[in-house]
């Protein structure tokens, strides 16, 4: 993975993305566009996949910070494309450029820090820290 590498990933915006849709309780009210949850998530999608050739078996790679910007709404039903740029590594950490667009052009756009981890020690982990 170079500097300047990118990949996109591409959805759906449907109904159950819409962050009306994400409520928890009763008293939760939101609008009917889509949730910037999700946008994030198609984001970290997008540069999953741009690591996918350097990460090793029996590991994956993880989100360890975002900053985000969600700067326009999109309705449901549609076409969403996240797009993540490889710009470099301090350390342990991958650094990348997202962005978000639908038809209109660009929705959301920040910066988002992966790490490369073993799987058997981050479920490990995440079980030790419940006892």
């Amino acid at each position: 993975m170079e500097v300047g590498d990118f990949v996109d990933a591409e959805t759906i915006a449907g109904p159950s993305d819409m962050a009306k849709a994400q409520r928890i309780g009763g008293d939760d009210e939101f609008p009917e566009v889509w949730a910037t949850s999700r946008m994030i998530l198609l984001m970290e999608i997008a540069a999953t996949r741009l690591m996918k050739p350097i990460v090793g078996a029996g590991n994956m790679s993880v989100g360890v910070g975002v900053d985000i910007r969600h700067i326009a709404a999109t309705t449901v039903n549609s076409k969403v494309r996240a797009r993540a740029t490889f710009t470099g590594r301090e350390g342990k950490l991958y650094k990348f450029t997202v962005e978000a667009f639908d038809a209109g052009g660009k929705v959301g756009e920040g910066d988002h820090t992966r790490a490369i981890i073993s799987s058997e020690r981050l479920v490990a982990g995440a079980a030790a820290r419940i006892k």
